[in-house]
């Protein structure tokens, strides 16, 4: 049996809308959404450099129907580079470009094998020995263990089943195709090419059964590296899975401490010190970043008496690190002593007499009804992303410094 390496990549989900960033910065916005498209480009190339023998993808290569062709010629372009170097690509659909899903198509090279949606079957590649196993998701809801219907495994054979599956679960995913790590060693298959769960997993390594996780993070959800996976198959067993990384932009969660800052000049060193480590990072991709402001801080009510002055200090110390790196969004958790609220003339305590105004059962509800009627007039997608409705308690403490910040005459 010959020597060989196969790239495995899943949930592409070109044409991916990043709404929530749109409405603040457009030109951003326009780079991030290309960047799905960049990172497969990206796959493509290291395939044809490699000389792979084949190219897998396990599901979620669009995600959803086509607004117009454009999603659908930049894959043609791209798979149409792959046919002429001679490599195969293999894949299925999922929940997210199910049969019934996607309307539109364009053909594809020859060389482009999409299994079909009815039934697993299995496609072989003459040249190498190897046996795919697989079946296409018919809808967006495929709640059945198709696996159990997979093919049994060819004797002399590389066996190889593609499966779009939620497997062991996932919080952060729908449940769909399930099924269990036996039931995919039970199959004989030397490699299990899994899609559907973003995050890099190796569920076995006897057999081998891996999602190599989204090629691009989508949002800040999504944070860390993003790419495929590289198979190498000696003697026809898997000697190594190496992880590759392809994705072009890239977000992380930043949490700094203030604790003991007295002055708002010093949180922003502070913040521009924790932000040093990523300038290598941002010196080859996009870098969104999410910056939560933490601790107990004289500067509390100062920081955020004028919240888009903050922000805009906090974006300034980004570009001060390096001019790739972008703030995702500000996130204020820091708590003024005890002692710092200012007095009024009357001797009471600002800070106490708002924290009972926030405790009050009727004004809660009146507050929570005003801001649901916000979030159904913002854009599809922004307050869903930005966890509005979620961070209630967070809104209240950062509108009582505000109000503090501005009674005490010192802003920002």
């Amino acid at each position: 049996m010959p020597n060989f390496q196969f790239l495995h990549a899943a949930d592409l989900h070109l044409g991916s809308p990043l709404t929530g960033l749109a409405g603040r910065d457009a030109d951003l916005a326009r780079r991030l959404s290309a960047a799905g498209r960049g990172a497969f480009e990206d796959l493509v190339t290291f395939a044809i450099e490699k000389a792979v023998a084949f190219v897998v993808v396990a599901g979620d290569i669009y995600d959803g129907d086509w607004a117009d062709a454009s999603i659908g010629l930049f894959f043609a372009r791209q798979v149409g580079r792959l046919d002429r170097a001679g490599i195969p690509i293999v894949m299925v659909r999922g929940n997210h470009d199910a049969e019934s899903v996607i309307t539109r198509s364009i053909t594809l090279p020859t060389s482009v094998h999409v299994f079909p949606a009815n039934r697993a079957t299995t496609h072989k590649l003459e040249t190498w020995k190897v046996a795919l196993h697989g079946r296409s998701f018919p809808n967006r809801a495929v709640e059945e263990n198709i696996a159990l219907g997979y093919p049994s495994a060819l004797p002399g054979w590389f066996n190889l089943g593609v499966l779009h599956t939620s497997c062991t679960g996932s919080t952060q995913h729908a449940t769909y195709a399930p099924c269990s790590v036996q039931d995919l060693a039970l199959r004989g298959y030397d490699y299990w090419a899994l899609g559907h769960i973003h995050e890099y997993q190796e569920l076995s390594r006897d057999p081998w059964i891996v999602f190599p996780g989204n090629l691009q993070g989508r949002s800040v959800r999504e944070c860390g590296p993003r790419g495929a996976v590289l198979v190498s198959v000696e003697e026809g067993r898997v000697r190594e899975v190496e992880r590759l990384v392809f994705d072009r932009a890239r977000f992380e969660r930043l949490s700094v401490d203030l604790s003991g800052v007295s002055e708002p000049s010093a949180a922003h060193e502070r913040v521009e010190a924790a932000l040093r480590p990523l300038a290598p990072v941002a010196a080859s991709r996009l870098m969104l970043v999410r910056v939560h402001l933490t601790g107990e801080s004289a500067a509390h009510d100062r920081l955020c008496a004028d919240r888009d002055d903050l922000a805009a200090e906090v974006q300034a110390a980004a570009h001060r690190v390096h001019e790739e790196i972008w703030l995702e969004r500000l996130k204020v958790e820091t708590r003024r002593p005890r002692a710092a609220a200012p007095a009024l003339a009357a001797g009471l305590d600002p800070g106490e007499l708002m924290a009972e105004l926030e405790r009050d059962p009727d004004f809660r509800e009146r507050a929570k009804g005003i801001l649901a009627e916000i979030v159904r007039k913002m854009p599809s997608g922004v307050a869903e992303e930005a966890g509005i409705e979620a961070e209630f308690d967070a809104l209240c403490a950062e509108a009582q410094a505000l109000v503090l910040g501005r009674l005490s005459g010192r802003t920002c």
